[in-house]
């Protein structure tokens, strides 16, 4: 069997992996990233595709898992906020409203050719008060996370109702990840 290596950081991606029960360990990608400002899906695959294949270069013989998430809102993708006021004006903007949050995701075996899955999950937002703004960026840490948010961690404060699956919302698919590492024996 071949060890499982996640190429993020992520603590929500390790999460999930953790609570699938399998074995893996993390050595994030450094990649540059693309976005394709009119295509979330190219953006989020090929996003994926480039932390996989550098994570491939350091770990030839690895089980891989990459991923890239971005949220799509109003005909623009937003990725993370480069600070909190970057971070309070992309909440304000969700406000009562609905984005989708795309992730891609490849996994490889070694010296085999990727496999490729992206997800797409819709996110209703609160009408959210200032004082709700507030106490959310206090609670939580914004600047790791696309869209600025994180529906696990304090989600409710924000979130309304989302539709598709919620670990995609996360950043990582549990479903296709979970078929992948069985049908590899890696569960």
């Amino acid at each position: 069997m071949h060890p499982l290596i996640l190429a993020s950081s992520s603590p929500r991606r390790r999460k999930i992996l953790e609570a699938l029960g399998c074995a893996f360990t993390v050595a994030a990608a450094e990649t540059e990233e693309i976005h394709d400002a009119g295509d979330p899906v190219h953006t989020v695959a090929t996003n994926a595709l480039a932390k996989l294949h550098a994570c491939r270069a350091r770990h030839p013989h690895a089980a891989l898992i990459a991923a890239d998430t971005l949220v799509w809102f109003e005909g623009r993708l937003i990725g993370k906020p480069a600070d909190l006021e970057e971070a309070a004006e992309f909440l304000r903007a969700f406000s009562g409203r609905i984005q989708t949050v795309y992730t891609g995701v490849a996994l490889a075996l070694p010296g085999a050719a990727p496999e490729l899955h992206v997800e797409a999950s819709s996110v209703r937002f609160r009408t959210l008060t200032e004082a709700a703004l507030r106490s959310y960026l206090e609670k939580t840490r914004p600047l790791d996370r696309a869209g600025a948010y994180d529906i696990d961690e304090n989600g409710d404060l924000l979130i309304a109702g989302y539709s598709g699956s919620y670990t995609n919302i996360m950043g990582l698919p549990e479903a296709p990840v979970r078929d992948w590492l069985a049908a590899h024996g890696l569960l």
